[in-house]
Parts: structure tokens; C-alpha cells; sequence
């Protein structure tokens, strides 16, 4: 009967490469254990109560980063996933850090995405309602809500982001950042800091145009001042149409496209980083 054992070269093979692992392992620990010291230092850098550890801009240029820079038979989703784990732990270093999420139990789409992008480690706790998770936010309870992507057509009365308190409370990033499957549910996060831009960023604009305002209007409206819309969404109400257009680049409150559209009621509610593509199926 033939020897199916690895022959003696074999072995010496595999355990020379273990031995490179091993050596790649304690590579990037020491790595790991130098960015958190410098974390460290800069959160003892800052004044306390004054800022907060979330820049949502500044993960969204790091992942850019290493993904426009990415090779090899490592997925870009594991890539954003190891990446990820490394920004809540740095967070973490900084003060505590808590999310409040809107889902309809601890199973649903959206507690994913929050799982994802904050980490399994990070306190997050489910709420039946939007206005219950923002409210967790407001009274101090989380540092972020995850509440679903707006909806076409959703009455003004059930639309969060038609009450949001700006500028208090501000979206700051978009989920899942790395594109997915077109039946994954979408996310913003709100948290009381404004936004940071990433380069290549997206703004949310919402205005509120007179009853029964037709879209193409409003659309022409928006184009016509200068701006990109990449998508308009319409929540209409007994005596107002509140239009939010997902518009290209970093809107401020200074730019003077703003005042050039012929509505007196215009609100800036955040921007996030445009999300980039996933792995090739």
C-alpha cells in the first residue's frame, strides 16, 4: 500500500512558510500596538467634551486608500472588514462609544449593517423607531443612530429625516460603504457632529417646495442652480412637497448655488462618502 504521507521536503516546506506567518503575525501586532499608542496620545491631545472620536470622512479616505492600493487573492470586503474592527478599536481608545438602531428586531438588515461597520464589540442596542434611537442620541444615550436609507413617496409625518434636528444632529456616513447586493437594505448614520469630507463625498440637500409640487420641477430646479442630483426623493405633506436630492461633492452652508433656488426653506442634513464597488462576483 503506497505511503500517503507528506514526503520530508513537503513538511520542511510548510513549516518554513508557518514560520513566515508566524513572523508576518507579530509584524503587524507590533504595528497594531504603535498605532494604538499614537491613538492614545492624540486623544489625550484633545480637550475633553470639545470634539468627539467619530470621523467618518477620515475612515472613508483611509479605506479608499487601501483599497485603490489593494492586490492579491485577499477580498476587498475582508480588507474593509479588518479595517473597520481597527477604527472602532481606536475609537474605543478614545472615549466610549455606543450606537442606537433602528431595526425591527436584532436580526434585521440594518442591526447587520450597524454590526458591520461598528463592530461586534461596540454597545448597540435596537429601537423600535427612528425618533426612539435619535432620541437615544439627543439625550446622551449613544454616540450614533443607524436609522433605513429614505424613501420614495413615504408620507412627511413617518419620514425621520423630515424632523431631523439639524444642525444639532447631522448624517455622517452612508451603509454599507462598500457596495453589496442590490436587496441589501441602506443606512445613514446621524450623530451630533457635523461631517467630514472624504474627496469623494455625496450631500444631502432637502427643500420644501409649495403642495403638489411635481418632480420635474423641482429636479430642473436643482440642476438649473448647479447642482449634480444623483437621486430625489418626495415626501409629501397636506401644505408643503419636502424634495431631498442626494447631490454630487461636499455641500456647505456658504455655497451660493443655495441661493439661487426658489425655495426660502433649504436645509443641508450631512453628506457622506460615496460608497465604492465590492468584489467582482
Amino acid at each position: 500500500m503506497p505511503d500517503s504521507s507528506p514526503s520530508a521536503p513537503a513538511e520542511a516546506e510548510i513549516a518554513a512558510l508557518r514560520a513566515e506567518i508566524d513572523a508576518i503575525d507579530d509584524a503587524m501586532h507590533d504595528l497594531l500596538m504603535r498605532r494604538a499608542a499614537v491613538v492614545a496620545r492624540m486623544a489625550g491631545s484633545r480637550a475633553k467634551g470639545n470634539t468627539t472620536p467619530l470621523r467618518a470622512g477620515r475612515e472613508a479616505a483611509v479605506l479608499r486608500r487601501l483599497l485603490a492600493r489593494h492586490a492579491g487573492p485577499l477580498a476587498r470586503a475582508r480588507i474593509v472588514r479588518i479595517w473597520r474592527e481597527i477604527f472602532m478599536a481606536s475609537t474605543a481608545i478614545q472615549g466610549g462609544f455606543s450606537a442606537a438602531v433602528f431595526a425591527p428586531d436584532p436580526q434585521s438588515g440594518h442591526a447587520r449593517l450597524a454590526r458591520q461597520h461598528f463592530g461586534p464589540l461596540t454597545p448597540t442596542r435596537v429601537h423600535p423607531t427612528p425618533a426612539r434611537a435619535l432620541a437615544a442620541v439627543t439625550g446622551g444615550e449613544a454616540s450614533a443612530a443607524v436609522l433605513p436609507a429614505p424613501i420614495d413617496g413615504e408620507p412627511a409625518a413617518d419620514a425621520w429625516w423630515a424632523r431631523l434636528d439639524v444642525p444639532r444632529l447631522q448624517v455622517v456616513a452612508r451603509l454599507p460603504f462598500l457596495a453589496g447586493p442590490a436587496s441589501d437594505p441602506g443606512a445613514l448614520v446621524v450623530a451630533p457632529v457635523a461631517p467630514d469630507p472624504c474627496g469623494e463625498d455625496r450631500s444631502l440637500l432637502m427643500v420644501e417646495a409649495e403642495a403638489g409640487a411635481q418632480r420635474g420641477r423641482i429636479a430642473q430646479a436643482l440642476s438649473g442652480a448647479g447642482f449634480a442630483v444623483t437621486s430625489l426623493i418626495l415626501s409629501r405633506a397636506p401644505a408643503a412637497t419636502l424634495a431631498l436630492a442626494e447631490v454630487e461633492g461636499f455641500l456647505r452652508a456658504e455655497d451660493p448655488r443655495l441661493a439661487s433656488l426658489p425655495w426660502a426653506r433649504r436645509i443641508i442634513l450631512g453628506a457622506y462618502a460615496a460608497p465604492v464597488p465590492g468584489d467582482a462576483p
